[in-house]
């Protein structure tokens, strides 16, 4: 039976995993008792006993735990530290011909949330030709609080929280988030997007949209919706043009782990817009995936659908 890890089980992220894995019957989950769960020691020889170890660590953390590793240890990485480092796979199974490196890699890197939403709308759309590599793109992405982990958490949900975080909260102004690095690294486009992160007072879900002008692509909205299509033919990300009476909720995916793209708009300017939870496709959901894969399981087992 394949035995997994979990370092960091007690964070957002890692609490959603190990969740969904206590139970599996098709692998051991190595688990280490709460007065050692912290201690270096004790971690690096679970994860060296494992055969599989999932880093839901701070980027630092998580690399100087690849670096203590020995023998044949598989890894998905949670974190930011090495989705685009070329010794990992990037964990984005729906894009053409990772699915197959995820099943025989031993490094992979699980895609960021909001680095996910723009991927999966800009990579096929490079590819199709309809956007160029040197196309100057902007996103912008909504998201609910869950994505700031424990501490942003309990800043949420506090009784007496600011009356600030009652309204939607615009965050990293200085344009140097940590998830655009991924995000033109693997899509393959010349400049760094504009990106405008927004979190909103709600648990989870997320809206990520890249709006575009008719000057800036080779062809039309019709054309856009066949790529989409075509591309995407799984279970886990599909094309879907529905909206809520002209409206487009965040929190439409809120717990499930698919992710809705569209494009929405006219014949002269549209917008792409891709629709997940957060912790879903975002990152627990999309850890599972990369998981089956590597294992061989059906690739959506245990996800919400």
């Amino acid at each position: 039976m394949t035995k997994v890890f979990i370092d960091g089980s007690a964070g957002t992220t890692g609490l959603r995993i190990y969740d969904r894995l206590i139970n599996r019957q098709d692998i051991e989950l190595i688990t280490l008792p709460e007065e050692i769960r912290k201690d270096f020691s004790a971690r690096k020889a679970a994860i060296n006993g494992a055969d599989i170890a999932v880093l839901c660590l701070p980027d630092q953390a998580a690399t100087e735990m690849v670096a203590k590793l020995k023998g044949n240890t598989r890894i998905i990485d949670t974190s930011t530290a090495h989705r685009t480092n070329k010794k990992f796979i990037y964990g984005m199974p729906e894009l053409k011909g990772f699915k197959e490196k995820i099943k025989n890699a031993q490094f992979v890197a699980n895609p960021g949330c909001h680095a996910s939403g723009f991927i999966a709308l800009v990579y096929p759309l490079i590819k199709a030709g309809i956007l160029e590599k040197s196309a100057n793109l902007s996103c912008f992405s909504l998201t609910g609080y869950s994505g700031g982990g424990k501490k942003m958490i309990a800043e949420y949900e506090t009784e007496n929280k600011n009356i600030l975080f009652s309204a939607p909260r615009h965050y990293a102004l200085s344009q140097e988030h940590k998830h655009l690095k991924e995000m033109q690294v693997i899509t393959g486009i010349n400049s760094t997007p504009v990106f405008c992160p927004v979190v909103a007072n709600f648990y989870s879900g997320m809206l990520v949209s890249v709006p575009l002008n008719i000057s800036q692509i080779n062809g039309n909205l019709s054309e856009i919706e066949q790529v989409y299509k075509e591309y995407y033919s799984g279970k886990v990300i599909t094309y879907s043009n529905n909206n809520e009476d002209g409206f487009l909720s965040a929190a439409k995916l809120s717990g499930f782990d698919n992710m809705e793209i569209s494009v929405q708009g006219n014949n002269q300017r549209f917008v792409l817009t891709a629709r997940y939870d957060n912790l879903g496709k975002g990152a627990s959901g999309a850890a599972i995936q990369n998981l089956n894969i590597m294992l061989g399981s059906e690739e959506t087992l245990g996800l919400k659908i």
